[in-house]
């Protein structure tokens, strides 16, 4: 996306979607890895446009009923990975970013109440709370 080069990393799930389509995708005419699988633009680039209108019946047929955007799977990839205790620097390299306050937005989605039990599920401090306050 954005036309930059990423590397990401991806769980052995994420590799098995992938190699499902990568069977697929060896018997159609060479061209980019993600394209046209049928009709007379096979082979071809799968637009922007083209992917979100499959994204949006995909969402409805599984009943979502809000306005959806692949770009939201990107955000929802970040809740998830912020969800599982993953550092917010592995977070922003995953998502490619430059700028960590960019990857701080992603996380915007958190909402107050899991924010609150994270916080009161946390084990006590090590060291008593005065010990910075004597000089």
């Amino acid at each position: 996306m954005g036309g930059r080069r990423r590397e990401v990393g991806m769980d052995e799930w994420g590799w098995g979607q992938l190699r499902r389509w990568l069977d697929r995708r060896a018997a159609l005419p060479l061209g980019p890895l993600f394209c046209v699988i049928d009709g007379p633009t096979r082979g071809r680039a799968w637009t922007a446009p083209a992917v979100r209108i499959q994204m949006r019946r995909l969402a409805a047929a599984a009943g979502v009923r809000r306005r959806f955007a692949p770009h939201q799977l990107r955000h929802a990839h970040a809740v998830e990975m912020a969800r599982e205790g993953l550092p917010l620097n592995v977070i922003q390299r995953q998502l490619g970013h430059a700028n960590l306050r960019v990857t701080t937005v992603y996380l915007q989605a958190i909402d107050s109440g899991e924010i609150i039990n994270a916080v009161h599920a946390r084990r006590a401090p090590m060291m008593p709370a005065g010990v910075g306050l004597q000089g």
